[in-house]
């Protein structure tokens, strides 16, 4: 038995992989027309794959996000506010890049730690 636990995708990536007691999560992203409604979607997609195993968000250590536009950095700010409980933020790095998908916004990964 390996001990890797992988949430699969129909594409070429799993949406998080479980080794140990950490899960990496990988890209998620979201739909809408605007950056908040992606943001809220790219959230639910992050709370669903973790709920998947168990996790919340005070699971997660460390996230990357990826931003099309660094003039959605304070929006960013605001809205990750209401998705962590105030004092338990994970580390973070956030970043601007071209995206593959020319309607992509935001993208997001990170790692969370399961041990319970």
């Amino acid at each position: 038995m390996s001990g890797i636990t992988r949430i699969t995708t129909p594409h070429t990536y799993s949406s998080a992989v479980v080794a140990g007691d950490y899960v990496f999560l990988a890209l998620h992203r979201g739909g809408g027309d605007t950056f908040s409604a992606q943001f809220e979607d790219t959230m639910k997609g992050l709370k669903g794959t973790l709920a998947q195993l168990g996790l919340t968000m005070e699971n997660v250590v460390k996230v990357n996000v990826w931003l099309k536009d660094v003039n959605d950095l304070p929006e960013m700010e605001q809205l990750f506010r209401d998705h962590c409980e105030p004092g338990k933020f994970p580390a973070r790095m956030t970043a601007t890049t071209q995206f593959f998908d020319a309607d992509c916004l935001l993208m997001i990964d990170g790692v969370a730690y399961s041990k319970k």
